[in-house]
C-alpha cells in the first residue's frame, strides 16, 4: 500500500513562475549599458560579473528579474546566472540598505577590537548579521579580511575604508549615516550610496566632481616596508625591544639611520633561540630510531 505526498505531510507546491521582466523603458536603458559592458570582452560570458553589478545598481540587490535579464543578454540559462550570483558575497540576494557597513572580524581586526565593534553595532542598531535597519539606511555584516591589517580594526562602508575604529567611533559613524550627515572615508573616494557603488563596480566612470582625483593609494603604515626595501631612511621614532614603550630619540635635525640593533617594532627584533642562546644550545638532532 502506498501513501500520497499529502498523506505523508509533504507539500510539493507549484513550480516557481518565471521572473517578471523589467519595464520596457528600464530594459531599454539597461540593454544600452549591457552592450557597452559586453563589448569589452572577447567572450560575452565574461561580462556576467559586471552585468550582475549593473542590475544590482538598478534595484539595490540582485533580483530574479535581474538574473533573467543577464541570462537573456548573454544567452545563458538562469541556472548558470544564479550559480554565479549566489557564489559571490558582494551580490546581495535581498533588499539591503543604502550603506553596507562591514566590520572586519578576521584575526588581527578581531583581536584589535573588531569583535567588540561588531557586537556593539548589532546592539546599537538592533539588527543581526546581514540585516537592515528599519529606515533602510544601514545593512550590517561581518566581513572577511579587507587587506588593511595595518589599520586594524577596519570598518568598510560601501567598500570604502574607515580605519582604526573604536566602538564609539563606529557608533557615531552609523548614526551619521542614518541621519544623512556627510562622512569621509579615511582613504579613497568620497562615500556614495550602494547603488552608485554597484554601478561603478560594473565598470562605469564615477562622474562626481573630484571623486577620481580623491582616490588614494595605500596609507603610510602600508608603505613602511616598501620604503625600507628601497633603502629609504626610516623615521626617527624607534621602539627598543624589552625596554618599555616607544619614545622619540633626540636628534639634531639629521636623518636618523637605524643601526642593525634598532627596529621599527619589537615584533621584528631578534629573539633568543636555541641556536643563539649559549645557555640553551640546540645540540645535534638525533636520528630516528636512536
Amino acid at each position: 500500500m502506498t501513501t500520497s505526498s499529502s498523506e505523508r505531510g509533504v507539500s510539493l507546491g507549484m513550480p516557481e513562475l518565471p521572473a517578471p521582466g523589467y519595464a520596457d523603458d528600464v530594459r531599454a536603458r539597461l540593454e544600452r549599458d549591457a552592450r557597452e559592458i559586453i563589448a569589452r570582452y572577447p567572450d560575452s560570458r565574461s561580462a556576467l560579473l559586471p552585468l550582475l553589478h549593473l542590475v544590482q545598481a538598478e534595484e539595490g540587490h540582485v533580483t530574479r528579474t535581474g538574473m533573467r535579464f543577464c541570462a537573456d543578454v548573454l544567452d545563458l540559462t538562469t541556472a548558470e546566472v544564479t550559480a554565479v550570483a549566489t557564489f559571490y558575497s558582494m551580490y546581495r540576494r535581498k533588499p539591503s540598505g543604502d550603506y553596507q557597513v562591514g566590520v572586519c572580524t578576521n584575526t588581527l581586526c578581531a583581536v584589535m577590537g573588531g569583535d567588540a565593534i561588531f557586537e556593539a553595532l548589532q546592539e546599537h542598531l538592533g539588527v543581526g548579521n546581514g540585516e537592515t535597519t528599519d529606515d533602510g539606511k544601514v545593512t550590517l555584516e561581518h566581513i572577511e579580511c579587507n587587506a588593511a591589517c595595518d589599520f586594524a580594526p577596519v570598518v568598510m562602508v560601501n567598500w570604502e575604508f574607515f580605519d582604526n575604529q573604536t566602538v564609539e567611533t563606529a557608533k557615531r559613524l552609523v548614526d551619521d549615516l542614518r541621519e544623512g550627515v556627510r562622512v569621509e572615508p579615511t582613504r579613497g573616494a568620497p562615500l556614495c550610496t550602494f547603488k552608485e557603488t554597484a554601478r561603478i563596480l560594473a565598470g562605469f566612470p564615477d562622474e562626481r566632481d573630484g571623486a577620481v582625483e580623491a582616490t588614494g593609494s595605500a596609507g603610510p603604515a602600508s608603505l613602511v616596508g616598501l620604503r625600507l626595501a628601497r633603502g629609504e631612511a626610516a623615521p626617527a621614532r624607534v621602539v627598543h625591544p624589552r625596554e618599555g614603550g616607544p619614545h622619540d630619540e633626540p636628534h639634531d635635525g639629521a636623518v636618523h639611520e637605524p643601526s642593525p640593533t634598532e627596529h621599527l617594532s619589537s615584533h621584528d627584533a631578534p629573539q633568543k633561540t636555541s641556536a643563539s642562546d649559549p645557555a640553551h644550545p640546540a645540540g645535534p638532532t638525533a636520528e630516528e630510531g636512536e
